[in-house]
């Protein structure tokens, strides 16, 4: 095996590997650490793992079968994936590989025709189209991760949609490979005949390749056209509970504003009794009263009465669920922020609370605790939970409108979890009155 077979079977290949084994990674984990020694140990068993699949296999589509497996189980198994995300991550980065040697390929097999009788030339022309290929593939790789790829893709009820016409175009590729270039460019027939042919093939290799971003364009649209449609459904849900909560507010103010003017009443009533010498009936009728004052009070006082009913509410659901709650909130009167924006930060965050704290073992801790405080321009929302720390984390779409809310007034949202609680903390920028 003389250099340029060692370049074409060994070094091409591995680089090849790495190049796909890379992108496939960022595509499964965004986040992954591609220059931590545990990725580059992974990276070196995966090149040594396809490059014995490569020289094991023949050529075609076992060979891009072998590839595809290997990367599929690199995911379940390293990156513990979706087994249905990483067969169809896996596809992509093999297509995408063949779609630009096959490129590649059909500009080699236009140039044969005039370069044959010079073998040096015809030496270099192959090496600059294997390289080409490699930077074409590379590209291709940055231009779906960055522009094509949809974050649910692989997950949801959509993802056939995509997987079918993919694995199509894979299959179609390899049979241009297998029967058509053999993996070789064509150098059978006349000149301008051979020529034509070539050009046929580079249009329906570019083809290829421009329609598998299309596909992938069009799914990530869809994809974001029903996730827009679902959060869209859950906001018209929770703007209908917290009109709610807003007209259950502005009633029990009503009351509480009747409650005040028959005050009077009831205490000439009261004082009545007492001078009819009725001290019986008297204090049964300021137990009345006392009832009637319980029923209309707050477990917490905000000087909001949009925030003070929903807190009633959401506290109230959490004691019935034998969670221990306290509430030390403020909030300034006039205030720049909508009801509507209070009761979004605060509804969402209190379900949030209340759902943790329902998946904390038995006997353990359960609390939450709603605190405020406003300093100058500034007003700081903290609700603190207790949680499970053996349940990992993923920030939902609650605190997705938290944050929304919090941008709106130019502030910011941190959550974080210590151990056993969890703290959610949002800042919101306010102009004094």
């Amino acid at each position: 095996m003389d250099w340029l077979d060692f370049y074409y079977v060994y070094v091409l290949v591995i680089i090849q590997i790495l190049a796909g084994f890379l992108f496939f990674t960022k595509c499964l984990h965004k986040d992954a650490r591609i220059f931590s020694v545990k990725y580059l140990v992974i990276c070196l068993s995966v090149a040594v793992l396809g490059m014995a699949a490569v020289l094991s296999v023949p050529n075609g589509i076992w060979e891009s079968a072998a590839y595809i497996l290997l990367l599929v189980a690199a995911g379940i198994f390293l990156f513990r994936a979706d087994g249905f995300a990483a067969t169809l991550y896996a596809i992509v980065t093999v297509e995408i590989l063949q779609l630009s040697f096959g490129i590649t390929n059909a500009v080699l097999g236009i140039l044969y025709v005039d370069i044959s009788g010079r073998p040096q030339m015809l030496f270099l022309a192959a090496l600059a189209m294997s390289a080409a290929a490699l930077l074409l593939s590379v590209f291709c790789y940055w231009l779906v991760y960055r522009y094509f790829l949809s974050p649910g893709m692989g997950k949801g009820p959509y993802s056939l949609m995509l997987l079918l016409p993919t694995l199509l175009l894979f299959l179609f590729e390899d049979y241009i490979s297998v029967f058509v270039y053999g993996n070789v460019a064509d150098t059978g027939g006349a000149g301008n005949l051979q020529r034509a042919g070539n050009v046929q093939l580079l249009l329906i290799q570019l083809l290829g390749l421009g329609s598998l971003l299309c596909v992938l364009f069009a799914y990530r649209k869809l994809t974001e056209g029903f996730q827009l449609e679902t959060e869209l459904s859950l906001l018209k849900q929770e703007e209908h509970l917290l009109r709610q909560y807003v007209d259950e507010a502005k009633t029990r103010y009503e009351n509480t504003k009747s409650f005040r003017h028959d005050i009077r009443n009831h205490m000439t009533v009261v004082g009545e009794l007492l001078q009819e010498q009725k001290p019986q009936e008297a204090l049964r009728y300021l137990n009345d009263l006392q009832y009637l004052a319980e029923d209309m009070s707050f477990p917490c006082s905000t000087n909001n009465p949009t925030v003070d009913i929903l807190l009633r509410n959401k506290l109230g659901i959490a004691r019935n669920h034998g969670i221990d709650v306290s509430c030390f909130l403020q909030l300034p009167y006039p205030c720049p922020i909508a009801d509507m924006d209070f009761c979004i930060v605060l509804s969402n965050a209190l379900d949030n609370a209340i759902q943790a704290c329902g998946k904390v073992k038995g006997g353990a801790d359960r609390h939450i605790c709603v605190e405020g405080s406003v300093q100058g321009d500034f007003l700081l929302l903290q609700v603190e939970n207790s949680c499970n720390p053996d349940i990992s984390y993923r920030p939902g779409q609650g605190l997705a409108n938290i944050r929304s809310v919090a941008e709106k007034y130019h502030g910011t949202m941190e959550a974080e979890r210590g151990g056993t609680v969890f703290h959610l903390n949002v800042l919101l920028i306010i102009s004094q009155p």
